[in-house]
């Protein structure tokens, strides 16, 4: 069939706004990769575009040279996994059943849950209740307080009550029992919400640093989010202890946000080309009900 002319000019204009909305989205990451790269002259003087002026990696090498740095890599990878895995868990605990109508009182139970994400308790009696449990200076005050996202969970929720009930009947009628049925039924099946809650989950763990900053008191149990921070305090303030010296101050400060903001996002970035087939699916299918 041959193209009008009409739409061989709609498929030129398509391109080169598509192309736009990509030149958009990606020149400010970009950006900061080139500027973390780049030299303080170059970086002051407004030159860093798309591409390192002034190549250099003094930052990444103070950085990454700092054993503080790796101790508080290692910690948020552990705050991370171990968190996801709690979070994923006990949302599915509990977005299954209330998915399930002849619950009693899942009315009740669903508003609870929902009242929940317009009023807490306050940040005074939260460190209170962390100090209490005996949470400070543990992974538990990371992990534990942000465990279930309601929202989250409702989306999961309604991703369940999508899946054919006569799935589970069926498993049921061969002898199978509630908690069989969702391990070897509903969950294979629910790999799109599971592969989208995960990377909620973990996104909201890797970049969480005020918990850490608010129950820690002890510098090696800090995520990297926090030695980043004072980090950059540091460089922009006065000299770090150990972190850095005069001849280099003034090059790291330069671009420490840079490196800061890449040395963060680069593991995102790495797990979502594997997860974000699921992703769409997921998200789409868990919030419309049809």
């Amino acid at each position: 069939m041959k193209e009008s002319a009409q739409y061989k000019v709609f498929k030129v204009f398509n391109v080169i706004i598509l192309l736009l909305i990509v030149y958009v989205t990606l020149y400010p990451f970009v950006n900061i990769v080139a500027q973390s790269f780049s030299s303080e002259a170059n970086i002051n003087a407004g030159n860093v575009t798309l591409l390192p002026q002034g190549f250099n990696i003094e930052t990444y090498e103070v950085v990454m040279s700092d054993s503080m740095f790796w101790v508080n890599y290692k910690n948020t990878v552990l705050y991370t996994v171990v968190g996801t895995i709690i979070s994923l868990v006990l949302s599915t605990m509990i977005a299954y059943p209330l998915s399930k109508k002849r619950l009693k009182g899942r009315r009740f139970w669903t508003m609870f849950a929902v009242f929940t994400m317009f009023f807490s308790g306050g940040l005074i009696p939260n460190y209170v209740l962390i100090q209490k449990l005996g949470f400070g200076n543990t992974i538990w005050a990371i992990v534990i307080p942000t465990a279930i996202s309601v929202f989250n969970m409702l989306i999961m929720k309604t991703f369940f009550e999508n899946i054919p009930e006569e799935l589970e009947e069926a498993a049921i009628v061969d002898g199978s029992s509630t908690y069989n049925t969702l391990i070897k039924i509903v969950l294979p099946l629910s790999k799109p919400i599971l592969a989208t809650m995960m990377l909620f989950y973990a996104v909201t763990h890797w970049n969480s640093w005020f918990p850490a900053f608010l129950y820690f008191s002890d510098k090696e149990l800090f995520p990297v989010s926090i030695y980043l921070r004072n980090l950059i305090k540091g460089a922009e303030g006065t000299l770090s202890s150990g972190a850095t010296s005069a001849d280099n101050l003034t090059q790291i400060s330069s671009n420490i946000k840079s490196v800061t903001m890449v040395l963060t996002v680069l593991p995102i970035l790495c797990v979502y080309p594997y997860i974000q087939k699921y992703f769409v699916s997921g998200v789409m299918l868990g919030s419309v009900k049809g």
